[in-house]
């Protein structure tokens, strides 16, 4: 279970911060205990969602230690490209719905890799797999910003700095 000021990923939409639990009745009548979600970054969409909701990822912000080692490990992280647009794009929407730091590096690395080789020919990404690599940035950047308290539009140079 949560706790409040707990920073947590809910379902793939970034970091959102625990602010409050309580119990309320449910539209069967029956008590149930929620989490009321406001997101630590951007938008003002305060979440309101059951303790015990099993359908929909919640996680605990990784801490600075695992969003370093993460960073260490960038290189090792194999990538996920497939030919057919329409397997990729329904592979990549499941990638980011993991909610897991680990696949959406490595959705961010194998979109940048391939966006690199395009470039080299004059060519560009698809709009799908540029909107997917902006969630999965989105995503990214703000837990590793939260983990290590610098804002996230640092957090890619603070990745560069340590990686070169």
């Amino acid at each position: 279970m949560f706790q409040i000021d707990d920073c947590v990923i809910y379902n793939a939409m970034g970091v959102y911060k625990v602010v409050d639990i309580r119990r309320e009745q449910d539209i069967s009548g029956s008590e149930t205990q929620y989490y009321i979600l406001k997101p630590v970054y951007g938008n003002n969409l305060t979440i309101k969602t059951p303790v015990d909701n099993n359908k929909t990822l919640m996680r605990k912000v990784l801490s600075k230690e695992e969003v370093l080692s993460l960073i260490e490990s960038m290189h090792e992280q194999e990538t996920i490209w497939i030919d057919n647009d329409r397997q990729r794009k329904e592979m990549f929407k499941a990638v980011l719905k993991t909610g897991d730091s680990r696949n959406w590096v490595k959705l961010i690395k194998t979109i940048h890799m391939k966006e690199q080789e395009k470039k080299a020919i004059g060519k560009k990404l698809t709009k799908a797999d540029e909107e997917i690599m902006k969630i999965a940035e989105k995503n990214l950047y703000e837990e590793f910003a939260v983990a290590l308290s610098i804002p996230p539009e640092e957090v890619s140079s603070y990745i560069m700095e340590l990686v070169s």
